[in-house]
């Protein structure tokens, strides 16, 4: 070997560094900004992906995994086949829903729409009474609240991914009649001050309507929130509608001889027929024909 090659020989063994230099650089990359800012990236993600539900769900019986997504473990171990699967599953499932409460938008809207304008109605009746500003016009102001969220949940029930938005649209809006039904016990105390007895019991055949119908707008929500079948949440829409209709009747009777009672009352009404009207659209039973010109308005 001529002495050029030994020099460049030499020259090659002296570039490679020993373990505790490699060791150190190592170190020094690993302190770099980025590679920092990585590791406490991975470290803020880790609490949120073990809590998961697709993940909290994919720890299932090894013995029960595929052979392909074994793992050592002594009885339990990661599926991640499952994990993926459960996702996808429940996105698909929360699509379906949506999809489905989609022919109940149109009426629902339409009963929102009318509740908001028999609650407004009602507060313009307790200027008539010498009541404004008291609890029966905070009650007033419950159900015109109600209707408003009633109308935002129809509007959520066009879009496919608005099921959330739904489910807290209508136990908001029943929030606001629960709301409504306690004012409506100040609005009986208010009455025994001032000594109307009529007012009194007027008055007080309206919490069990109100009560009855919140109970099942409640309901309502909480079935789409536990992926219940559509045709459960429509019977629950029947049942709140039916109890706004016997809450119409009892608005009306506040002042039978007052225009705008009657007004929230019939409004009232409306709302009551088109939340039957959205139950059975997600119940699926056929709408009445027209027989013969029935059809034609006259």
């Amino acid at each position: 070997m001529n002495e050029s090659a030994q020099k460049k020989k030499i020259n090659i063994m002296n570039m490679r560094l020993p373990s505790s230099r490699r060791n150190t650089r190592i170190i020094a990359r690993l302190q770099s900004p980025c590679a920092i800012i990585f590791i406490g990236f991975l470290f803020t993600l880790t609490p949120w992906l073990t809590s998961s539900t697709a993940l909290a769900n994919a720890f299932v019986p090894v013995s029960s995994q595929p052979s392909s997504t074994l793992r050592n473990s002594p009885g339990y171990g990661l599926n991640v086949v499952s994990c993926r699967d459960n996702y996808l599953k429940n996105r698909r499932d929360l699509s379906k829903l949506s999809m489905s409460l989609k022919p109940a938008a149109i009426p629902l809207m339409d009963s929102g729409k009318a509740l908001a304008r028999s609650g407004e109605l009602l507060i313009d009746l307790t200027t008539k009474l010498d009541l404004y500003g008291g609890s029966l016009s905070a009650t007033g102001a419950s159900i015109r609240n109600c209707g408003d969220c009633l109308a935002q949940a129809a509007a959520s029930c066009r879009f496919k991914t608005a099921a959330e938005l739904v489910i807290d649209e209508m136990r908001e809006g029943a929030d606001c009649l629960r709301e409504g039904r306690g004012k409506l016990s100040l609005a009986i105390e208010e009455s025994k001050v001032d000594g109307d007895a009529v007012l009194m019991g007027r008055i007080e055949s309206m919490i069990g309507p109100m009560q009855s119908a919140s109970g099942s707008l409640e309901e309502a929500g909480a079935a789409i929130m536990r992926r219940e079948a559509v045709d459960v949440v429509g019977g629950l829409l029947m049942d709140c509608g039916e109890a706004l209709g016997a809450l119409a009747i009892a608005v009306e009777g506040l002042d039978p001889e007052s225009e705008e009672g009657k007004l929230s009352s019939q409004r009232m009404g409306y709302s009551s027929q088109q939340m039957i009207l959205a139950g059975k659209e997600l119940r699926g039973e056929k709408k009445e024909k027209a027989v013969g010109k029935s059809w034609i308005k006259g």
